[in-house]
């Protein structure tokens, strides 16, 4: 058996409706709407897009029709900090810094089964989807995760999805934003966005000088990545208008090197922008800091930083 990405949407999908059906017995109608739709999105996903292949369009429609339905919703839905999560910090001092493990074990666990996948081939068939490795190794991740915060708190099966609940309506809408977001990029990659970078670079710097060009590069990624708020938003629009044509094509940059710095680099305009809101904002609301934008002071110096090591680190890299 190959555990495929469809099966990992599945499992979020069933997930949100659990959230939904908690909504709805809190007669939170709303919200239990809003989360009844996404859930739809994930389990059905793939049977939309047969069914559009096949020529039918109704079903493609009505999605189309459920994102219009998610924005009024969200419209009129905003985030609220449940009580109920207070009363877990008490329980939580005894742990100490063992409540990090399950958190560490998302990216470690990611990690060693993206290295391993090639060699795990039970029955001659790969256990992991080699088409989709590292987002299949990320959801079994969370899985592993989700076991490890369970034996840790050695709280019922139960409470995990209370909880989880509980967190995402407090988030509320804002928890699409990173999907919605790095759609957005594809979007302005398809449209020709990235051609009219390229146009009004070529205006400002000479194109010829491969440092300036570098240098555009890795600035865009960190202003289209506080305007969009998302590195994976920005990627596709830079890369299509600054990053193949001037720096890969003209100037024998290497793709691999540039993709991953210039995706690190988009990172320290995360740290920047308020757009950016469920990383930058929503924790502030949630710890009910006074200052909704506390979080991005606390990062700029990081993100400057960080900033200029990815530049340095590029100029050294990317040219060789």
């Amino acid at each position: 058996m190959t555990i495929r990405i469809e099966y990992i949407y599945w499992l979020v999908g069933i997930w949100l409706a659990i959230c939904a059906w908690h909504n709805l017995r809190a007669r939170r109608l709303p919200m239990a709407a809003f989360w009844t739709v996404v859930a739809c999105a994930f389990v059905f996903g793939d049977a939309i897009r047969a069914a559009t292949a096949a020529g039918s369009r109704w079903p493609a429609q009505a999605m189309g029709a459920g994102v219009i339905a998610l924005g009024l919703l969200a419209m009129g839905s905003s985030m609220k900090h449940s009580a109920a999560g207070k009363h877990t910090a008490s329980a939580s001092e005894p742990m100490g810094n063992r409540l990090f493990a399950p958190a560490l074990a998302i990216p470690l666990a990611t990690l060693a089964i993206v290295l391993v996948a090639p060699h795990l081939k039970p029955f001659g068939q790969p256990l992991i989807d080699p088409g989709q490795p590292t987002l299949v190794a990320l959801g079994v991740a969370c899985v592993i995760a989700l076991v490890a915060a369970l034996r840790t708190t050695r709280a019922p099966p139960g409470a995990a999805l209370v909880e989880g609940s509980r967190l995402l309506d407090s988030l509320g809408s804002v928890a699409l934003l990173p999907m919605v977001l790095a759609t957005l990029g594809s979007v302005f990659a398809a449209t020709g966005v990235g051609d009219i970078i390229a146009h009004v670079i070529g205006m400002v710097i000479s194109v010829d000088n491969r440092l300036a060009c570098l240098a555009a590069f890795a600035l865009g990624m960190v202003l289209f990545t506080m305007i969009m708020g998302n590195a994976f938003a920005a990627f596709p629009v830079m890369m299509a208008g600054v990053g193949l044509p001037l720096l890969v094509m003209k100037h024998g940059a290497l793709p691999a090197a540039l993709g991953s710095l210039g995706m690190l680099t988009g990172y320290c305009g995360t740290l920047l922008t308020p757009m950016a809101a469920n990383f930058n904002i929503v924790p502030a609301v949630l710890l009910e800091l006074p200052d909704q934008y506390a979080v991005i002071r606390a990062q700029v110096p990081t993100a400057l930083v960080l900033l200029a090591v990815n530049v340095i680190l590029m100029a050294a890299l990317v040219f060789r």
